[in-house]
């Protein structure tokens, strides 16, 4: 028997330790549990757990992140299952405990997604590999300027992040990505927001902000999408983003470092374009 407490502050029970059969209910954590070689244990995913592709074409799908297939999860017969408090539905997680004991993680923050990745570590037996994927995250993201140190005019670089339109939303200064804008160096304008508010266009423009960054998920914008954010704010720099690089948050942060770095160098595009980086 092994107990752990999760990041949702629970009590987790599991009767096999270490676990010889995974389900993964959050695509980030999927993608970590690869990194931790994980191969054969991991029996169950989720139809968005894309990455790595060899296990979205081979792994057995257990519906969405919160459409989760209750009957097939119970069939693949889980020692553990890894869930987020955040990404899966409460009831569902609820309603899974009565066939497996229920990782939940809890990751608004930088340091919130390094700790995940030890507990989860801890979880699977893999706490060596898990500690040295967590201190080259920290060697990578050393690098990165850091809260507000990509300055124009002497004042930190204002950016809205949009993840959705119809209605427009973007994220507030209580989620990861938030946490992930920072690190880059820049000011999410809708800080003093909580998680993801719906916003008008107009609002954007009153807040100086000086670049829109339109992220490539949840929802795929488009250069259309530029054309019409652009005609409502002109002046204001458009920037696509890669969506994964500012949400996911187990191993994908070993890209995110760089990736974070080259959009930092790259936040001098000429007025009235969009980029895409």
């Amino acid at each position: 028997m092994f107990t752990v407490v999760d990041q949702a502050e629970r009590i987790v029970v599991m009767n096999t330790w270490p676990p010889k059969r995974i389900v993964s209910l959050v695509p980030s954590q999927t993608e970590l549990l690869h990194y931790l070689g994980l191969e054969n244990e991991v029996v169950g995913i989720t139809k968005f757990c894309v990455h790595p592709e060899s296990w979205f074409s081979t792994k057995q799908r257990i519906g969405g992140t919160k459409t989760v297939h209750i009957d097939a999860v119970k069939a693949l017969k889980p020692d553990i299952i890894l869930a987020n408090k955040e990404e899966n539905v409460k009831e569902q997680i609820e309603a899974l405990e009565e066939i497996a004991p229920v990782w939940v993680s809890d990751v608004n923050t930088f340091e919130a997604a390094l700790q995940m990745i030890t507990e989860v570590g801890e979880i699977v037996d893999k706490l060596f590999e898990a500690e040295t994927l967590r201190q080259e995250i920290l060697r990578r993201f050393a690098v990165l300027p850091g809260p507000g140190r990509l300055l124009e005019n002497g004042l930190p670089v204002n950016i809205a992040y949009l993840i959705w339109r119809e209605p427009y939303m973007t994220v507030g200064g209580d989620t990861f990505i938030n946490d992930m804008i920072k690190l880059a160096g820049c000011r999410n304008v809708f800080e003093n927001e909580e998680r993801y508010p719906q916003i008008e266009l107009e609002q954007i423009s009153q807040l100086h902000c000086r670049y829109v960054f339109l992220s490539s998920e949840p929802y795929p914008f488009k250069p259309k999408h530029a054309e019409e954010i652009r005609n409502t704010l002109p002046g204001i720099d458009i920037i696509f983003v890669d969506g994964e690089m500012f949400s996911w948050y187990g191993s994908r942060l070993l890209q995110a470092a760089q990736y974070l770095k080259e959009l930092n160098q790259r936040l001098n595009p000429m007025p009235g374009e969009e980029h895409w980086v």
